[in-house]
């Protein structure tokens, strides 16, 4: 009687291959200790930051990038962008703390597929990564109703986010008008359009939404 060995035969399918991205060397480590124990992945790469990201995407072109918003040189928006540029199917997820709107917003509108944060449940991040090695998109739906706030709000012009940022760092409208060389009347209409944008009533308020926002750095 003829046995049939197909099923014996049969590969195993590859392994999802996993570049980290992070300037935290424990983080990176954590993560390679938690990829590395799924029979399913393995981790080929790290990098230390955006740019080292990129060389090693080119190096390595990996199946999916893990990577972090926050790393110097380049960062994770930067990094993004860059492999796009290269291969617009890459697939990348954004592992980090930041969780406001603009945050989301930027890496969504780069071209990140999974956005997940730093304290996500281990399973929720290895699930993230399958999905988006499979072609899916992958955002918690806490983050998705952030998003979907920011998009909803009527972006502030690059005059007005220059304008605002020198808000926080205290300048009143006299001086904000001399470093920006505009008038102090055009200063106050913008300072108008920044508090209606941002459904705030006062300098103060502005400046304490627009960092939840993560429009201005502190």
């Amino acid at each position: 009687m003829k046995s049939s060995t197909s099923g014996a035969n049969r590969q195993p399918p590859a392994p999802i291959r996993v570049l980290i991205a992070d300037d935290h060397v424990t983080v990176r480590e954590g993560l390679a200790a938690i990829i590395g124990r799924q029979a399913d992945m393995v981790v080929i790469a790290e990098a230390a930051d955006g740019r080292a990201c990129v060389e090693r995407w080119r190096e390595c072109r990996p199946d999916v990038v893990l990577l972090d918003l926050r790393m110097p040189d380049l960062d994770g928006v930067g990094a993004i962008e860059a492999i796009r540029r290269e291969d617009a199917s890459a697939r990348l997820i954004v592992l980090t703390t930041f969780d406001n709107d603009h945050d989301i917003s930027r890496a969504i509108m780069a071209g990140a597929k999974g956005y997940m944060l730093k304290d996500a449940q281990r399973e929720e991040l290895l699930d993230c990564i399958r999905r988006v090695h499979a072609g899916e998109t992958h955002i918690p739906p806490l983050l998705v109703a952030k998003l979907a706030t920011g998009v909803s709000d009527e972006a502030l012009t690059s005059r007005e986010l220059e304008v605002l940022a020198l808000l926080a760092q205290g300048y009143g409208n006299k001086d904000i008008g001399t470093r920006l060389a505009i008038g102090e009347t055009t200063v106050k209409s913008h300072l108008r359009s920044i508090f209606c944008k941002l459904k705030v009533l006062s300098r103060t308020e502005a400046v304490s939404v627009a960092g939840r926002k993560g429009l201005i750095r502190f």
